[in-house]
């Protein structure tokens, strides 16, 4: 059976992304978004985060990844922007209503958004700016103290140049491509093999995809979809129509990537998550539609719309509604959505931020 869900409006603020955080170390979770968090359980209490530059109707805040960035225990967060062109954090005050200092990681020129993975298998997550008009695919590692505490400081790795006439482009996604258990890096016209060393030896470029759009998924989902031993990629259109899987085929020693469509007819799935949202024990692929991802000008962009999760029946993926219906109705993703148990419950929720305003969808189980 289907999940039966509980919409609740946490407030109009139009910033693209949110995560949950225990911001004030009490035990109970708190959503950040953009220029405020809002605290636990009932997140009506809003406290002032610090000012972001805004551009028409975006605000240069396109990721809250949650880090202690600093070692002093509390949650920090990264974030960066298209107009920035940087990477940046904020670091936790430890006071409600007292300003985050930013602190800039490193230029990177435009950041179309951010994630992080833990490349080098050390239990810690490395950060991983996706950076379309960019030559070269950066990663940077916290650099820690003799405590294993963050310093507050990055090391900035290289780990791949594109030539004179190519980028990196829009998409990024990591996972286990090779088969050998180390995190390659997924990009919108090929994958990065990983080397034993990510930081010394060689990464291998693999141009093998064509996708048939510009603007990929950030991110884009490596996982085993159809279980036969070779990870798949799941990849949106974050700027025009489709969704859809591409399997994973060796055939006489050589790979090869077949196109299946989720969801060929709905527009912007820019962000998306897999993850068990109804307790099965199967993960199922959580994403919806970026409202007004490029302010009315993508294709689809004046489309009904919604949030969604896909359950995987064995052949191909069903489509279950979360929330869905013309624009001023219904919610989508945002550029930066998170999914967690915010009651205790044993059910995962869903945290939604976008142009659309920021929600929660509860989760009230599907028995």
């Amino acid at each position: 059976m289907p999940i039966k869900w509980k919409k609740t409006w946490v407030s109009n603020e139009t910033f693209e992304s949110a995560a949950v955080i225990d911001v004030d170390n009490d035990g109970v979770l708190d959503i950040v978004s953009g220029r405020f968090w809002y605290q636990g359980p009932d997140f009506k209490k809003k406290h002032f985060i610090g000012e972001i530059k805004q551009v028409d109707e975006y605000y240069d805040d396109f990721s809250t990844i949650a880090m202690d960035i600093n070692g002093n225990g509390r949650m920090d967060f990264i974030t960066g922007g298209w107009w920035g062109n940087n990477l940046r954090w904020r670091e936790n005050p430890g006071e409600a209503g007292k300003p985050w200092a930013e602190h800039v990681i490193a230029e990177t020129g435009n950041v179309e958004t951010t994630r992080a993975w833990d490349i080098d298998g050390d239990g810690i997550l490395e950060i991983i700016p996706n950076t379309p008009g960019s030559k070269y695919v950066k990663i940077y590692k916290l650099i820690l103290d003799n405590n294993n505490k963050g310093t507050g400081k990055f090391q900035e790795h290289i780990i791949y140049e594109f030539p004179e006439n190519k980028k990196q482009g829009h998409g990024l996604g990591c996972g286990d491509i090779a088969g050998n258990g180390r995190m390659d890096i997924i990009l919108v016209k090929g994958w990065l093999e990983a080397p034993k060393d990510p930081y010394k030896e060689k990464w291998i470029y693999h141009e093998e995809f064509e996708f048939g759009f510009w603007g990929a998924s950030v991110p884009m989902l490596v996982v085993d979809v159809n279980s036969d031993g070779l990870n798949d990629i799941i990849v949106g259109n974050g700027h025009g129509y489709g969704l859809f899987w591409f399997e994973q085929k060796m055939e006489n020693g050589k790979r090869k990537w077949i196109k299946h469509p989720i969801d060929p007819f709905n527009a912007q799935y820019h962000d998306m998550q897999w993850v068990d949202i109804d307790g099965d024990g199967q993960k199922e692929l959580v994403t919806g539609k970026r409202h007004r991802a490029h302010c009315g000008k993508d294709p689809g962009e004046w489309d009904d719309y919604g949030l969604y999760y896909f359950k995987w029946n064995g052949e191909s993926f069903t489509k279950q509604i979360i929330d869905y219906g013309p624009i001023g109705t219904t919610k989508g993703t945002g550029i930066f959505f998170d999914i967690a148990d915010l009651r205790g419950t044993g059910r995962k929720d869903i945290i939604a931020p976008g142009k659309d305003g920021l929600y929660i969808f509860y989760n009230e189980s599907n028995s």
